[in-house]
């Protein structure tokens, strides 16, 4: 195991979500290895000093009054001509609905819904023993594991040598349905490639979005939705996804 395996898999060791063999084969690293022994007790440090730590603040009376004097006030009853108004715009909605344009908007909005559930699994994700269902940097441990749990298994790529580590696979929720969640590390930044299946085959090109500090690049291909999301910047989750599917690609030729 390398230092870089090793720190990796710190804190699941600290907060006890490591299987035995896992856990054995970081704690063999640390015990010969200078560097990462001190990371450890550094990272236990700053545990206990959290956990000790009184984090609870109490905002002050003046903050609740400077809150209400900057809330909108209530509006007024609307007028007749505000009423009719309101209902040619309805009857414009209708006429748009017609035409189809209504439609449009509503696909984009779901899209926007799906892209917010996918942000927010990751950010569920970052908590405590919330990353990962399965711990490994074997593609060949991690993708046999979602076998018999969802309707297609992802596809699970070895990045590593491409400067993307495979860290293991959970299961997650979007849309109300459950899919596969490949988990990666850049450095010290978590990524989140999510994968599900589609009905439509056709090919999507990536494409980047920003929502709540976090870029998440989507495309579909082979019969599969792909979300990777992450806090690296854009230019890198480009680079991560064209890694993965020129391997991917190679892989199904190969």
């Amino acid at each position: 195991m390398t230092c870089d395996e090793a720190r990796m898999l710190l804190h699941a060791l600290l907060d006890n979500e490591l299987d035995a063999g896992h856990a054995r084969e970081v704690e063999a690293h640390i015990a010969s290895c200078p560097s990462c022994t001190a990371e450890l007790a550094a990272q236990r440090e700053m545990k206990r000093v959290l956990a000790d730590t009184n984090l609870r603040y109490t905002a002050p009376a003046s903050l609740r009054a400077r809150i209400e004097a900057s809330l909108p006030r209530p509006q007024a009853q609307p007028s007749r001509r505000s009423v009719l108004r309101g209902f040619a715009m309805g009857s414009a909605v209708s006429a748009l609905a017609a035409s189809g344009v209504v439609a449009v908007v509503l696909r984009q909005d779901d899209q926007q819904r799906i892209l917010s559930e996918v942000v927010s699994a990751h950010l569920r994700s970052l908590q405590a023993g919330h990353l990962t269902d399965v711990i490994s940097t074997d593609q060949h441990t991690v993708k046999p594991w979602f076998n018999g749990k969802l309707d297609v298994a992802p596809p699970v790529i070895d990045l590593t040598a491409q400067g993307f580590t495979l860290v293991g696979g959970r299961l997650d929720y979007i849309d109300a349905r459950a899919i596969g969640a490949v988990v990666y590390r850049r450095r010290q930044h978590v990524i989140n490639l999510f994968v599900s299946q589609t009905s439509n085959s056709q090919y999507r090109a990536p494409k980047t979005e920003t929502m709540q500090g976090f870029n998440c690049r989507r495309w579909s291909n082979r019969g599969l939705n792909f979300w990777a999301v992450s806090d690296i910047g854009g230019d890198e989750l480009a680079e991560f996804v064209d890694k993965f599917e020129a391997t991917m690609k190679a892989n199904v030729e190969g």
